[in-house]
C-alpha cells in the first residue's frame, strides 16, 4: 500500500462537502491488497453470471464497441481520504444487464488476481455502477485497476473493484474479499460504515 500522501479537512456547509472521518486529496493514492497486475486487453474479458448459470461474455472489442458515459464522480476511501470531480469514461452497467435475465438481490464482483467485494444488485443499476476504462481521458493505468475497473463511486473505493473480470448474479448475500476479513457488507461513506457492526 501507498498511504503517503496529504490531504486536507473539507468545509463543513461551505463549498466542500464531505462525508464523516473524509478528507481532501488532490492525489490519487494508490491502495492495493496485492501485485499491481497487468492483464493484456487482448486477453481480457467480463462475463456475467446469473443465479440459474447462464453466462454474458464480453471481449475487449466488444467492450469498447458499447456505448460509453463519461460520469464525472467524487471517490471515497475506507482510509479516509476522498478525490472530488474525477473523470472517467466506460459503459453503464445498464447496458451491460439490460439483456440479462435474473431475479438476482446480489452480486460478487471478480476481479484478475482473486478479490471480490459483495453489493446489493441494485447498486448496479440506474447509473450507479460503471465499468470504466479511462480516467481524465488517458487509459487507465494498471496501478488504478486498468485496462477496467468497475466503479461504484456511492459506495466506499473498495467496492470498486479494480482488474475487474465478472459479475456473479446471487439470490443471498455473501462477503467478499475485505468484507469476510471485518469490512462493512455495504460500505456507505455518508454513514460512515466501514468496519461489521458500524
Amino acid at each position: 500500500m501507498s498511504p503517503g500522501f496529504r490531504g486536507r479537512r473539507g468545509t463543513e456547509g461551505g463549498e466542500v462537502r464531505l462525508p464523516p472521518g473524509q478528507y481532501l486529496t488532490e492525489d490519487f493514492p494508490v491502495l492495493t491488497a496485492g501485485p499491481t497486475l497487468r492483464v493484456p486487453t487482448d486477453t481480457w474479458e467480463f462475463v456475467i453470471v446469473t443465479e440459474a448459470g447462464e453466462k454474458h461474455r464480453w471481449d475487449w472489442q466488444q467492450l469498447m464497441a458499447l456505448p460509453s458515459e463519461q460520469p464525472t464522480v467524487d471517490l471515497h476511501c475506507v482510509t479516509k481520504w476522498s478525490k472530488l470531480h474525477t473523470r472517467w469514461q466506460g459503459v453503464s452497467l445498464d447496458v451491460l444487464l439490460e439483456g440479462v435475465d435474473t431475479a438476482a438481490d446480489y452480486a460478487m464482483v471478480h476481479s484478475y488476481g482473486g478479490y471480490t467485494t459483495n453489493l446489493p444488485y441494485e447498486d448496479l443499476l440506474h447509473g450507479q455502477a460503471w465499468i470504466v476504462y479511462k480516467f481524465d481521458g488517458e487509459d487507465l493505468t494498471p496501478e488504478h485497476g486498468g485496462p477496467a475497473r468497475l466503479l461504484v463511486p456511492h459506495l466506499y473505493l473498495w467496492k470498486s473493484a479494480k482488474w475487474v473480470r465478472g459479475i456473479t448474479l446471487m439470490d443471498s448475500d455473501e462477503p467478499g474479499f475485505w468484507e469476510s476479513a471485518g469490512y462493512h457488507d455495504y460500505g456507505d461513506p455518508w454513514r460512515e460504515q466501514r468496519y461489521q457492526g458500524d
